[in-house]
């Protein structure tokens, strides 16, 4: 472990209790040990990339952490092996996704992680929660091109708790 950083992490459901895989993923980083889940987005509703499927739920999650990028893609990993993910297909339906977004000024270019996410800049359903808990991060990125993600991102009445 290394000193702690501020990291962000995308969170994605679209199918089962949407709401209640995201809420269980915001626990589950809050019982990780070396992280501190410091702030929690609004929850926005959006449709999906890819073949036809539900509406996705999304959120992102601001933490302090010492972990670096791989062990905060292994703590993603076992929470949506315990919200029951099933990878069928590419940007196919998910019970839970977890994206690591930004891990301190870490930055990584390997087959199974790239952090900065790759397509963290032209998202909008990353970009407008990410700007709940990081304003300054989200306004030093490039702006959106109008069409990029053209469907758009819906605020819902919904929240998580912060543990």
């Amino acid at each position: 472990m290394s000193t702690p950083r501020r990291a962000y992490l995308g969170l994605g459901s679209n199918l089962g209790d949407r709401l209640a895989h995201l809420q269980a993923a915001v626990d589950g980083l809050a019982a990780t040990p070396g992280i501190t889940v410091v702030a929690v987005s609004a929850v926005y509703e959006t449709a999906p990339i890819g073949p036809e499927q539900p509406d996705y739920l999304n959120a992102v999650v601001a933490l302090d952490t010492a972990l670096d990028a791989h062990a905060l893609l292994d703590v993603g990993q076992r929470l949506e092996q315990a919200a029951l993910r099933v990878r069928r297909e590419h940007w196919g339906p998910r019970t839970l996704d977890v994206d690591i977004l930004l891990v301190g000024d870490e930055q990584v270019d390997e087959p199974d992680l790239e952090v900065p996410h790759a397509r963290l800049h032209e998202r909008k359903f990353v970009r407008i929660p990410l700007a709940d808990v990081a304003p300054d991060v989200e306004a030093s990125m490039p702006p959106l091109d109008s069409d990029t993600d053209a469907e758009g991102v819906r605020a819902t009445d919904l929240s998580l708790v912060l543990p």
